[in-house]
C-alpha cells in the first residue's frame, strides 16, 4: 500500500512540475497570459510548483525505508526519474503537438526500464 501510494503521489507531483516548469511555454497562446513578462511568468511557475512539494516531500517521507516506507533512497530516485520521464512524454504529445517521439527516444527509455531493473535486482 505504501508503495502505491508513494508512486501515486510522486505521479501526482510530477504533473505539477511538468506544469511549471514547461506549462509557461503555452502560455502565449493564452489571450490573459500572452504579455506577461518574465517575472510574471517565474512567480505563476512558482505558484505552481508549490504543489509539487506538497506531493513530492509526502511521497518521499512515506516511501523512504528510514521511515518505515518500503523505497531506499536510490530506489526513491530511479522510480522518480522514470516517472518523471513518462509524464514527460505524456504531457509533450497533450500539449506540444509539433512534438515527435523516435526511436531514439524510444532506446533511451528501454535503457531506463534496464536502469530500473538494475537498481532493483537483489
Amino acid at each position: 500500500m505504501k508503495s502505491l501510494l508513494t508512486i501515486l503521489l510522486l505521479i501526482v507531483s510530477n504533473s505539477f512540475m511538468m506544469l511549471a516548469w514547461y506549462g509557461h511555454l503555452k502560455f502565449k497562446e493564452l489571450r490573459w497570459f500572452e504579455n506577461l513578462g518574465i517575472a510574471s511568468v517565474i512567480l505563476i511557475s512558482w505558484g505552481i510548483a508549490l504543489f509539487e512539494y506538497i506531493f513530492q516531500v509526502p511521497a518521499n517521507r512515506l516511501g523512504f525505508k528510514e521511515n518505515g516506507g518500503p523505497f531506499s533512497l536510490v530506489e526513491l530516485k530511479v522510480i522518480q526519474e522514470v516517472i518523471t520521464l513518462l509524464v514527460f512524454m505524456a504531457f509533450t504529445l497533450l500539449f506540444f503537438k509539433n512534438e515527435t517521439l523516435k526511436i531514439n527516444h524510444l532506446i533511451g527509455f528501454v535503457f531506463l526500464v534496464l536502469a530500473v531493473y538494475f537498481v532493483f535486482k537483489k
